[in-house]
């Protein structure tokens, strides 16, 4: 396999709304790998959540709000949004390859809890043919705890790479970032919006959970009220 021409750095989900847990994890991929790109997908009808309370026109214009000061350029995909069927990951990143081509790295982000139920994403198997898998851990997270899917768990121990790897090669790699720290509930922000409150059960306030500007939005269009 030849080296990848460039790196497009994937953060998919449903951002309803996006918050400032979101806006690290994007930033510390793009420390790490410097990506050429970084490549926000906005779910439509995602098959395993409840539905969405924003529209996807107040979600894309929060994301376009929230990701505004990443030093990378910035691509909003609207195809899941577009796409008006429930949505799978497998067939989001079959077009993004289709698109963008066999050479170039595609490395697509996802969280712990992601990771002990990948494997009943549909074809989750066929996810490492078109990218490669990046997981945020939260702080204690260890990979061989016990409760990551003994097929998952082989996967990403045998496809384990560096961060060097990663930016170099299309697809098929993994990688964990250990002890990153991102742990907001974008349903606790939801539900302390409907209160007008803080985050249930902590201290936090809105303000140090939602960038400026994405907070700035929800409170111009009454968002998230009861």
């Amino acid at each position: 396999m030849k080296a990848a021409r460039r790196c497009v750095l994937v953060l998919g989900g449903s951002f309803d709304p996006v918050h400032a847990g979101h806006v690290a994890l994007a930033s510390w991929f793009v420390k790490l790998l410097a990506p050429d790109v970084l490549r926000i997908i906005p779910a439509g009808n995602p098959w395993q959540k409840t539905p969405l309370e924003a529209t996807a026109e107040q979600r894309v214009a929060m994301l376009k709000l929230a990701f505004d000061a990443v030093p990378v350029p910035l691509v909003v995909d609207l195809q899941e949004i577009e796409r008006k069927t429930p949505t799978y990951t497998v067939e989001t990143l079959r077009s993004l390859r289709a698109e963008i081509g066999p050479d170039d790295s595609i490395a697509f982000l996802l969280g712990a809890d992601q990771l002990r139920q990948l494997d009943t994403w549909h074809y989750w198997l066929e996810l490492f043919e078109h990218a490669n898998l990046c997981v945020a851990a939260r702080p204690g997270f260890a990979l061989e705890a016990g409760d990551i899917p003994p097929a998952v768990l082989r996967e990403f121990l045998r496809r384990a790479a560096t961060p060097e790897q990663l930016r170099a090669t299309p697809n098929g790699l993994t990688f964990i970032a250990p002890n990153l720290a991102y742990d907001v509930s974008a349903t606790a922000i939801r539900a302390a919006l409907h209160c007008n409150d803080v985050v249930p059960g902590g201290e936090p306030t809105l303000a140090s959970l939602l960038p400026a500007r994405v907070l700035d939005y929800i409170q111009q269009h009454r968002l998230y009220r009861n």
